[in-house]
């Protein structure tokens, strides 16, 4: 749990310079309100993954500011969620791995739609959404001045 906090907080600032505050952690990975999320598979001694999730205006503001572009289409926001969730990933790796072991990371893929917990049976009046096992950390992240909120899991 610490280490996947460490490992967005130090990416955020070292990337784009900006102070992520951690909120509470939740024991479980269940349904996320997000608009875009990216997800790495992690192998070796544990096996899961590492999701980003966030809402399209976050997305965008963090994409402007990664990428330093002057507006952010949804290319930008899929490289710029994608790059987050893979250097999220990268740092928790180095971290894991100096404290617990072997640790494989796959390719980030970015999807759009919300996350539900296998648990809960899907809401065909909702649109499309993602399942992902129930078990495992949220770790809500915002700004102080709140322009950035997003939601990183772990399932491992």
């Amino acid at each position: 749990m610490f280490t996947i906090m460490s490992a967005t907080q130090d990416t955020f600032k070292s990337y784009m310079n900006i102070d992520l505050l951690a909120g509470k952690v939740e024991k479980k990975v269940g349904a996320v309100d997000s608009d875009v999320t990216g997800i790495v598979g992690v192998a070796g001694d544990r096996v899961g993954y590492i999701i980003f999730a966030t809402d399209k205006k976050t997305a965008q503001c963090v994409a402007k500011e990664l990428l330093m572009v002057d507006e952010a289409d949804d290319e930008c926001i899929r490289d710029a969620v994608g790059e987050l969730a893979n250097n999220i990933a990268g740092v928790f790796k180095t971290k894991y791995h100096e404290q617990y072991g072997s640790v494989a990371l796959g390719l980030p893929l970015v999807v759009s739609g919300q996350l539900r917990a296998i648990s809960e049976p899907p809401d065909l009046n909702e649109g499309t959404s993602i399942n992902v096992q129930c078990k495992g950390v949220t770790i809500p992240f915002t700004t102080a001045n709140g322009a950035i909120n997003i939601k990183v899991m772990v399932y491992m």
